[in-house]
């Protein structure tokens, strides 16, 4: 696939491609509906985004799962919306109508991360504005707030207290925009949760013979895993500079992800929400 393309330029034939659809909306949280914080704990989402959302989850012909990295219940609670699906753990942990699905891991897993834990609580305290985060089935290391120059020591330190692991294959690390991820050792991404949901719903419409599109926006380096799944099945927008990318478009920042959001509930409701307020 070629360079991602600014969503805005091909939005009217996009806006085509909508009508009759039954869209089903991937959204990932940190950077795609909330802008991107220094602490995880100071990502919020405008509330002009949640209600759009709110809109969009009330809608037949409209379905949306939030598809995070954040614990489960940290996302569910962030969002605060019913008749929405909340995958929590890159798709560890699942909850939404008629679904609630946890992960279940093997005990010696949990007592390999609490290992790492430790260890990396050791290494890593002396450099300042790291933040190790305990989302229950995995470990995310966050440093978005340390000294860039730092950045090598905390690579060194933190792949050295996993180098034994990881040769066991213990557990998979993943990075993150300014994170490094620590998960379970498992062929389990937010590329196969996307399928999954989709195989779902599309079990549920084949009756009616409604084609579902699916539309994922995410801007992490986790969500390439549903860029590639959804390649040739839907549309798939990266939220930010596409300087690497498997997404077919990019919209600047979250306010442009919110400008498509407000695009597609016109659509299916058929609808004119005038221009968007400048920020």
């Amino acid at each position: 696939m070629g360079k991602a393309t600014h969503l805005v330029s091909d939005l009217e034939k996009i806006k085509k491609t909508l009508k009759g659809k039954f869209v089903y909306l991937f959204l990932d949280y940190d950077g795609t509906l909330a802008p991107i914080a220094e602490t995880p704990d100071k990502a919020t989402m405008p509330k002009e985004t949640k209600d759009l959302l709110q809109q969009l989850s009330n809608m037949p012909n409209c379905k949306i799962a939030i598809v995070s990295g954040r614990a489960l219940k940290d996302v569910s609670r962030r969002i605060d919306l019913k008749n929405i699906v909340y995958v929590g753990n890159h798709g560890f942990e699942i909850k939404g109508p008629k679904i609630d699905f946890k992960s279940q891991l093997p005990y010696l897993y949990r007592k390999t991360l609490e290992k790492i834990k430790g260890k990396l609580e050791k290494n890593l305290s002396l450099i300042r504005g790291v933040f190790i985060e305990d989302k229950g089935f995995s470990l995310s290391v966050h440093y978005r707030s340390a000294d860039k120059k730092a950045i090598p020591s905390i690579m060194s330190e933190f792949y050295t207290s996993l180098l034994l692991h990881e040769v066991r294959n213990d557990v998979l690390v993943k990075t993150g925009k300014m994170t490094l991820e620590i998960m379970p050792p498992i062929a389990w991404d937010k590329g196969k949760v996307v399928l999954w949901l989709l195989a779902r719903r599309k079990f549920v419409l084949r009756a009616k013979k409604i084609k579902v599109l699916p539309i994922y926006i995410g801007d992490d380096i986790t969500d390439e895993d549903a860029f590639i799944s959804l390649q040739g099945r839907g549309i798939t927008v990266f939220v930010g500079k596409p300087k690497k990318t498997k997404a077919r478009f990019y919209v600047k920042d979250s306010f442009e992800a919110a400008i498509f959001l407000k695009s597609i509930l016109e659509i299916l409701s058929g609808r004119n929400y005038g221009k968007s307020n400048k920020r």
